[in-house]
């Protein structure tokens, strides 16, 4: 019996930090997005609309998505692919928890932040 309580909050406690991540993430909406280098942050700082994508190679559900994020990100000079592994400072800046997470910005502010794998069709809709 004991064991069947320990497994019950294992699963409680999995899904409450998964709550938590996403309610933490929708929270960043309408905030400054932070300030970067490079091109990314000149657009940014012009008030152009920016999409971020936060990747990492171990994660699974990144696997269907950077595919098709490579290829916008080739069509699109205001997409941007970052692999969390190689440049976790701009993570850090933005606040990603989890990956994949999308994040829009415009107009110098976080417009949407989205955790987990999105469709095609919901991230050209961003963009």
């Amino acid at each position: 019996m004991i064991i069947l309580y320990i497994i019950a909050g294992i699963v409680v406690l999995f899904f409450s930090l998964q709550f938590f991540m996403v309610i933490k993430m929708r929270f960043k909406k309408g905030k400054d997005a932070p300030s970067l280098s490079g091109s990314a942050g000149k657009l940014i700082q012009s008030g152009n609309k920016a999409l971020f994508y936060f990747f990492s190679p171990s994660c699974r559900a990144c696997y269907a998505m950077t595919p098709m994020m490579e290829q916008l990100s080739r069509k699109n000079k205001n997409v941007f692919k970052i692999d969390i592994s190689k440049d976790m400072d701009t993570a850090r800046k933005f606040g990603v928890m989890g990956t994949p997470s999308t994040v829009v910005v415009e107009t110098g502010k976080i417009k949407e932040f989205l955790v987990g794998a999105q469709s095609e069709s919901r991230i050209k809709a961003l963009l």
